[in-house]
C-alpha cells in the first residue's frame, strides 16, 4: 500500500517527510509532483529521512511524498548488455529520446526496452519440476553472450505452459503451477539492489583471474572471485589500469562502474569501449560490457546507489555461469556521498569526517564478489571478481577509505606516481603492493604453467627488494663500492623493471603476455643472471657483462609474437652461454 507524505525538511539531497507511518525503510519514493526518485534511509515513527537521487532546487516544504512500497531494485533481462545506464539503473540513449541532450528531472523510462522482441528457446518441456535459479529457456542477447532465463529466487514449481518465440521482456514465456496457484514468468526478474542474490555455496580462491598484465599475473596475482583495489594519485593510470583488465581478463561479463569519476574520463570511457575490438571474439567489447556512468557532476547521491546497481547486475550474469569482472570508478567518490548524507543526517562523523559505518559498508560490498555454485536443481560456477579503484586526495593511502579498503581486499596494486613520472606504466609498485592469494593459487600454477612458477616469481621479488637496499647504499658511497655480485644484482634487477614488468598497454603484441610467455621471460632474465654470476665468479668483467648483445635481445622478447616463443626462447638460451663462455675466453685470452 502506497503512503503519501509531506516535506517537512529540505537539506541538499536529504529530504524529510512526516506522515510516512506505512512506508519502511529502504522504499522507493517519489518526492514532489515532478516526481523525483528517491530513497528512504531512515525512519523515526511516522518522519522519513530521503536520500533523493536528483536536484532537489526548486522543491518546497508540504509537496507530497508518494511511497511506491518497493525497495530500490534493479530490472534483470535481456538488454543489459551493451547498455549504458546511471547510477539508478535508469537507460541514458532512452532518456536522451525523450528529454535531449539535458537530464530532464523526474523523467521515468524503463530500465529494460519494453518494445524490443527477443527470440526465447525453452530448455525445459510441460511436466518438469523447476525452482529458483533453474534455467527454463535461452535468448541470444549479442553474438557473444547467450542469456539464460532463469526462474526467480524462492519459486517452485512444475511447468503448465512454454512458448517458444520472440516476445518482449515483460510478455509470459512459461506458466507454473505453484503450491499457491499460476505464477506466470517473464523473461524479467526484480532484485533489490541492497541485498546480494543467493546462491548454493562459495568456492575457495585457487584459481587466478589471467589478465595478461605481468606485473599483476606475476608478481600480484588476483583470484576469479577475488577482490583487489588500485589507490594512487591522480595521472598514476588507475583507467588505463582498469581499461586493460576489462579488455583482457579472463571474463565473459564486464560490468564498469564510473562511480563520481570527473565527466571527461567517463566521455573517454563511453567513447573508448565501443571502439575497442575484443580481442577473444574480434567483436566490440561492449558486446559483454554494462556500463553505469555516474560522473562528478550528476547528484551526490546517486553515486551511492550506483556500486550497488553495478554489483547486482554482475551477480545476475554470475548466477548464470559466467565469469564476471567488476571494476568501480572510483570507491572514493561513492564514500564522499556516504559522507555527504551523513553529515546532513547530523550522524557522529568518524575519521576525517566519513561515517562510522564506512568500513562495514565497504566490506558489505566487496563480500558480494566470489566464486560460488548457483542456485538451482544443477548448480553452475560462476565467478564475480570485483577491482575497486580508489581516489586517494594527493595519493596519500593513510586517508581513511584506502584504510578501510585494505581491510577488506586481498590484493593491493599500489600505483606510484614516481613511477608514472619516469613513464613506467604499469605503475604499480612493486616494494609497496602485495597478493595475498599468491599462495592458495601455487598449485594451480604448478600444475597448469610450470612447477618453477612459484620459484622464479619468489626470486624476482627477492632481487627486487635487495635491489631496494642496495639503491640506498650507492646513494651513500657510489656504485664502485659495490661488489661484482651485488653490481650484477643491480643489473638483474633493471632488466626486471625495464624488460618484465614494464609493459606497453598501447603495443599490439605487448599490450597481452600469456603466462606461457611471461614463464619464458622470467626464465631468460634469471638464466642470464645466474650463467654471468658463474662467469663472474670465473673472473669475467661485470662491465662486460652487463653490455653483451644478448641482454638487448632478452628485453626485446617482449615484442616476439606468441607463436614464435619457443623458437626464439631456445635460441636466445643457447646465445646466452655463448657469449657468456666467448666473454671468459677473451679474458683468459
Amino acid at each position: 500500500m502506497a503512503s503519501i507524505g509531506n516535506i517537512v525538511k529540505i537539506s541538499g539531497p536529504l529530504v524529510v517527510a512526516e506522515g510516512m507511518r506505512d512506508a519502511n525503510m529502504f522504499d522507493v519514493v517519489r518526492v514532489s509532483e515532478k516526481r523525483l526518485i528517491g530513497e528512504i534511509i531512515e525512519m523515526h515513527g511516522d518522519r522519513a529521512s530521503i536520500q533523493v537521487y536528483e536536484e532537489t532546487a526548486g522543491l518546497g516544504t508540504g509537496e507530497a511524498v508518494e511511497s511506491t512500497g518497493e525497495p530500490m531494485s534493479a530490472e534483470l533481462g535481456p538488454g543489459l548488455i551493451g547498455s549504458i545506464y546511471d547510477g539508478i539503473q535508469r537507460p541514458l540513449d532512452d532518456i536522451r529520446k525523450v528529454c535531449g541532450n539535458n537530464l530532464a528531472r523526474g523523467v521515468e523510462v524503463p530500465s529494460l526496452k519494453r518494445d524490443r522482441k527477443w527470440k526465447f528457446t525453452p530448455t525445459v518441456k510441460v511436466g518438469d519440476e523447476v525452482i529458483g535459479g533453474d534455467i527454463i529457456g535461452t535468448v541470444p542477447e549479442t553474438d557473444i553472450v547467450l542469456h539464460k532465463i532463469m526462474v526467480p529466487n524462492g519459486v517452485r514449481g512444475k511447468v503448465k505452459s512454454v512458448k517458444e518465440g520472440e516476445f518482449t521482456v515483460d510478455e509470459t514465456v512459461c506458466v507454473l503451477e505453484t503450491e499457491k496457484g499460476e505464477r506466470s514468468l517473464t523473461m524479467m526478474q526484480k532484485w533489490g539492489v541492497r541485498s546480494g542474490r543467493p546462491y548454493n555455496k562459495k568456492l575457495s580462491p585457487d584459481m587466478p583471474l589471467i589478465t595478461g598484465q605481468r606485473v599483476i599475473d606475476c608478481l600480484f596475482p588476483i583470484a576469479k572471485g577475488g577482490v583487489a583495489a588500485i589507490p594512487g594519485p591522480f595521472g598514476s593510470g588507475k583507467t588505463v589500469t582498469q581499461h586493460q583488465l576489462a579488455k583482457w581478463a579472463e571474463a565473459d561479463i564486464i560490468v564498469y562502474i564510473g562511480c563520481g569519476e570527473r565527466g571527461n574520463e567517463m566521455t573517454d570511457v563511453l567513447n573508448e569501449f565501443p571502439e575497442l575490438i575484443d580481442p577473444k571474439t574480434g567483436k566490440s567489447l561492449m558486446e559483454r560490457t554494462v556500463l553505469i556512468a555516474n560522473t562528478s557532476d550528476m547528484p551526490v547521491a546517486a553515486r551511492e546507489a550506483s556500486v550497488y546497481t553495478g554489483i547486482t547486475i554482475a551477480e545476475y550474469y554470475r548466477d548464470m555461469g559466467y565469469s564476471v569482472a567488476l571494476m568501480a570508478d572510483s570507491t572514493s567518490r561513492w564514500a564522499e556521498a556516504l559522507r555527504e548524507m551523513s553529515g546532513r543526517l547530523e550522524e557522529m562523523p568518524g575519521d576525517e569526517g566519513y561515517p562510522a559505518y564506512l568500513g562495514s559498508r565497504l566490506a558489505q560490498f566487496y563480500e558480494r564478489a566470489g566464486r560460488v555454485i548457483s542456485t538451482g536443481t544443477v548448480g553452475r560456477e560462476g565467478a564475480l571478481s570485483v577491482i575497486g579503484a580508489v581516489s586517494p586526495p594527493g595519493g596519500d593511502i593513510s586517508e581513511p577509505v584506502s584504510q578501510a579498503t585494505l581491510r577488506i581486499v586481498k590484493v593491493f596494486w599500489g600505483l606510484d606516481s614516481n613511477l608514472a613520472y619516469q613513464r613506467h606504466f604499469p605503475a604499480i609498485n612493486w616494494l609497496t603492493s602485495y597478493s595475498l592469494y599468491a599462495d592458495s593459487l601455487a598449485e594451480w600454477y604448478n600444475n597448469n604453467v610450470s612447477k618453477d612458477w612459484m620459484k622464479l616469481r619468489a626470486r624476482f621479488m627477492s632481487i627486487l627488494h635487495d635491489e631496494a637496499e642496495l639503491k640506498e647504499i650507492v646513494k651513500l658511497i657510489g656504485m664502485d663500492a659495490l661488489s661484482a655480485g651485488d653490481r650484477l644484482k643491480m643489473e638483474t634487477a633493471r632488466s626486471i623493471r625495464e624488460d618484465f614488468l614494464h609493459q606497453l598497454a598501447f603495443h599490439e603484441i605487448d599490450t597481452y603476455t600469456s603466462l606461457k610467455k611471461q614463464l619464458y621471460m622470467m626464465k631468460l632474465i634469471l638464466g642470464f643472471n645466474d650463467e654471468a654470476e658463474a662467469a663472474v665468479a670465473k673472473g669475467a668483467d661485470i662491465e662486460m657483462v652487463a653490455e653483451l648483445p644478448v641482454r638487448e635481445k632478452i628485453g626485446r622478447f617482449k615484442y616476439v609474437r606468441e607463436d614464435e616463443t619457443d623458437a626464439e626462447f631456445e635460441k636466445i638460451s643457447v646465445e646466452i652461454s655463448s657469449e657468456l663462455d666467448g666473454l671468459l675466453n677473451k679474458e683468459e685470452d
